[in-house]
């Protein structure tokens, strides 16, 4: 029995031994890994501060993360402005999932930024970017992600190059996704799902995906919304892109999207009420600004809708990923019915699936204006691929 104890004690003694040693040096292995991982990225370059280990729950936390975008020139300069940064990213087990006998990982981000800048990014390609930070996941998580989790998040268009400068933004994300691999084994369509809310500009925005994290290509059910934005705060962007000011509007938005089989269709309502254009005299602005002020207001006046006081249109997107199909006439059509027929409704509409397939009947303006498809076999292919969607 002394011997039994003994050669317990001294294993036990050569495991805490051994977990000491790697609670000492483990985290500079991994904060070491982990930066080599962030600065053999094609298109950005990224930093880590520290890294803390969890070992009784595995878990591991990266402190203060920065990747920055690497600018289009030969001295491989980086943006000034970082493309995203967190102050904390905990990646570790999903213990739920073990119990259900899965072994899966979660993560949870702490405050992230995430900006897009115009101009030294324009004309690259998104997808290879996306390619790139998905590559980036699999390195960092050893396990397949089935839980993400996003709070008090901000995202940004940055315009620096602009006049005036553009900055406009979301923020107080909260975010989370579900069962993004199917750990449960649901024979649903689509198993997972995103929900996601925040504010900006004194309004709120609400977004909802069911989705297929496995399928080989996009498999989604989306319906996103933005209410009561005040307009008068993104000023600086409507100056840059329209030269004009407003004081005062609200800006609501509504969204439904399905894809399906590399098609996808769906429709952006954006409404405005109670607009009114900023009227330049002649001490505040040149001649030619005070002309397009009076333009633009006079177009805006005309076509509100009187009764709702709103300005509002649906655009029609649909077919592939790759060539994506914007209805303009139908766009314009919606226009002249809000402010003359009858005023868009201010909500989703919850006509679109990935079920089924409703065709939206041709406008006056489509009829008349649209130029006719020739039937070949690459629109018949298109058609086939989209006629499980509704657009």
């Amino acid at each position: 029995m002394k011997k039994i104890r003994k050669r317990t004690l001294i294993i036990l003694l050569v495991i805490a031994g051994v977990l000491v040693i790697l609670r000492i040096y483990l985290p500079q292995i991994v904060l070491r890994y982990v930066n080599t991982k962030l600065s053999e990225m094609e298109n950005y370059y990224g930093h880590v501060k520290d890294i803390d280990i969890w070992l009784i729950r595995g878990a591991y936390v990266i402190d203060d993360i920065v990747i920055k975008k690497k600018l289009p020139a030969k001295n491989k300069a980086l943006d000034t402005i970082p493309f995203f940064k967190a102050d904390e990213l905990d990646l570790s087990v999903q213990w739920k999932a073990i119990f259900e006998g899965k072994l899966v990982g979660e993560i949870y981000v702490e405050k992230p930024e995430l900006k897009f800048v115009k101009g030294a990014h324009q004309d690259e390609d998104l997808r290879s970017d996306t390619s790139d930070f998905r590559q980036l996941v699999r390195d960092l998580m050893p396990l397949t992600v089935n839980h993400f989790q996003i709070n008090k998040g901000q995202i940004h268009y940055v315009d620096p190059f602009s006049s005036p400068p553009v900055d406009i933004s979301v923020h107080s994300i909260q975010a989370m996704a579900k069962n993004l691999s199917n750990h449960s084994d649901s024979a649903d369509l689509l198993p997972a799902s995103l929900v996601a809310e925040g504010g900006g500009y004194g309004g709120n925005f609400r977004l909802r995906v069911d989705f297929d994290a496995l399928a080989g290509s996009p498999t989604f059910d989306l319906d996103a919304e933005v209410k009561h934005a005040d307009l008068t705060g993104m000023n600086d962007f409507m100056q840059a892109y329209g030269n004009f000011d407003v004081e005062r509007g609200e800006f609501n938005m509504y969204a439904e999207f399905a894809a399906k089989n590399d098609s996808f269709g769906g429709y952006v309502k954006p409404l405005i009420k109670d607009l009114s254009i900023v009227k330049w005299n002649k001490e505040e602005g040149s001649i030619p600004q005070i002309i397009w002020e009076t333009i633009v207001a006079a177009g805006a006046k005309l076509l509100t809708n009187i009764k709702e006081d709103q300005i509002g249109t649906k655009v029609y997107i649909a077919n592939t990923f790759d060539d994506p199909q914007i209805n303009t006439w139908g766009a314009v059509s919606y226009v002249l019915r809000n402010a003359f027929l009858q005023a868009l409704r201010p909500s989703i509409e919850h006509t679109v699936n990935i079920m089924k397939l409703q065709n939206e009947r041709k406008t006056f303006f489509e009829k008349i204006f649209s130029p006719g498809k020739k039937k070949n076999k690459k629109t018949k292919d298109k058609k086939e691929k989209s006629s499980n969607l509704h657009t």
